[in-house]
């Protein structure tokens, strides 16, 4: 009997840590040939987590242009990947999330009649504009995917509502939990221990707040609100907390995050951090502010409570289990939030121990498993 011929498609620093684990569990799995072909749409943030799982793609189109738009980045993937399906001809090529690399791959895919098994699908805010590109991104993925495979109960409702059959959705948990609890079982690299103790933040010390905002929905006032506010809680909460705040390379965010913070007590501004350092910020964090999706998901399951710098997430699970809230990008919301969470014990820790709906470490097991048995 031939091997299923499975290839996995990515270009992202987030969808790399969530294909890891099933890209791992395919490598090891009898009766699948497994390839990887990477995009490279973020270069440098995307090779920090190939290394650090020890992933070598079989192809890499390397893609990343300064500054080129959406649409100049679609017609490179197009070019370069459809020649690539032409020859390879997978039985199965595997998208994750909603980057302009997985609305590609899984278009041209479906343009060469291959399968297109989608994961962590089924995330919808409703709002085609929020976030931008990704809920668009993912809808058309979710439109042409033979096999949908959602995170979580909230996610296969979505799929129903939109009429994908019951039988082509499994709901497997989000792998990106499995990458979670390989990398925390993982030691803390040298710079986090030497970060945490130059700033006072030890057992019973001063606490540490994580920020990330990068987004584009968040370009121009957004940020600079985001901004402000956090420039407010460092000086309010002075000698408590201290705000580290890994900054995206992004012109769009990185000239107002330095002119409003760049001289603010109490904010330490870096580059953007490697997967492994961020992850165990995150376990030491008294409080997360993020717009990032991956990380509503992680902090979620470190139990670190989180306001999300978003009006809507495709995340609402967080949000109903409570261990993130919505703040946007308002200033008076942030600051009153994130004030009530580091003074009231009893809210924080109302948060600290929601429960975790987003998986618990097994979805590459059930991922792989349900294209072994779709094969037989």
């Amino acid at each position: 009997m031939k091997p299923l011929r499975v290839l996995s498609i990515f270009g992202t620093r987030p969808e790399a840590v969530k294909m890891a684990p099933i890209v791992q569990r395919l490598a090891h799995t009898a009766g699948i040939d497994s390839k990887v072909l990477v995009t490279a749409q973020h270069r440098e943030m995307l090779d920090q987590v190939l290394d650090l799982f020890e992933i070598h793609p079989d192809l890499d189109l390397n893609l990343m242009r300064p500054d080129q738009s959406l649409a100049q980045l679609s017609a490179q993937i197009f070019t370069h990947l459809d020649p690539v399906l032409e020859k390879m001809r997978p039985d199965w090529v595997l998208v994750q999330g909603d980057t302009t690399t997985v609305l590609c791959a899984a278009l041209a895919a479906f343009y060469r009649r291959i399968r297109v098994g989608h994961i962590e699908a089924g995330l919808r805010t409703g709002d085609k504009w929020q976030p931008f590109p990704e809920e668009i991104n993912r809808r058309t993925a979710g439109v042409v995917a033979d096999l949908h495979f959602a995170p979580t109960e909230n996610s296969r409702q979505n799929l129903l509502r939109e009429g994908v059959p019951d039988a082509r959705i499994r709901v497997t948990g989000n792998p990106v939990i499995d990458a979670l609890h390989q990398i925390a079982e993982m030691p803390a690299p040298p710079e986090v221990y030497h970060l945490l103790q130059a700033l006072g933040i030890q057992e019973g010390g001063r606490r540490l707040g994580l920020v990330t905002a990068h987004r584009r929905e968040n370009f121009g006032e957004p940020i600079e609100a985001i901004c402000r506010a956090l420039a407010r809680l460092a000086a309010e909460f002075a000698g408590e907390v201290e705000w580290i705040y890994p900054v995206h390379l992004n012109p769009h965010i990185q000239e107002p995050v330095r002119r409003i913070l760049g001289s603010t007590p109490h904010v330490t501004l870096l580059p953007p951090l490697e997967y492994l350092p961020l992850v165990h910020l995150q376990r030491r964090a008294a409080l997360v502010l993020t717009d990032s999706g991956g990380i509503q998901e992680e902090a979620t399951a470190l139990k670190v409570p989180t306001l999300v710098l978003r009006e809507v997430t495709e995340r609402p699970e967080g949000v109903a289990a409570g261990v993130l809230k919505l703040v946007g990008a308002d200033e008076e919301r942030i600051v009153r939030e994130a004030g009530r969470l580091l003074r009231d014990p009893a809210a924080y820790e109302a948060m600290a121990s929601a429960p975790n709906p987003f998986g618990d470490g097994h979805a590459a097991e059930r991922i792989v498993q349900a294209l072994l048995e779709d094969a037989a």
